[in-house]
């Protein structure tokens, strides 16, 4: 999915199974133009099929604003008790906003994807 609104980056989401988990690799700017675009990915993915673990992976984004944190909380709270969550973010401009709004403590963190895949799948 792409949006190229004015006054955004370029989104791009792509959406990949890796055995029974669901990742959502997510390049460009997450603000408030572009968001909705992986509102409606999250929402693709888990309707589709139930993944044992959903993994949103922001580490090609270049942008993050506090409107896609509060999508990543409700993703987490939509797939609770059905799927296992993760974020994959690593760097000033994913990571260190998660941590500061102590998102961390919220859902599970990873710094790369293989890590998450290992940590969240059989």
């Amino acid at each position: 999915m792409k949006n190229d609104a004015a006054g955004s980056g370029p989104l791009d989401i792509a959406v990949e199974r890796v055995g029974t988990a669901t990742v959502l690799s997510v390049r460009g700017d997450l603000d408030l133009r572009t968001t909705p675009d992986l509102i409606v990915s999250i929402d693709a993915a888990v309707a589709e099929a139930t993944p044992s673990a959903l993994i949103i992976d922001l580490t090609k984004v270049s942008f993050l604003a506090a409107v896609s944190m509060t999508v990543l909380i409700d993703a987490h709270l939509r797939v609770q008790g059905v799927s296992k969550f993760a974020v994959v973010a690593d760097g000033p401009t994913t990571s260190r906003p998660l941590i500061l709004m102590g998102l961390n403590e919220t859902f599970a963190l990873h710094a790369d994807l293989a890590d998450a895949l290992t940590s969240l799948t059989p």
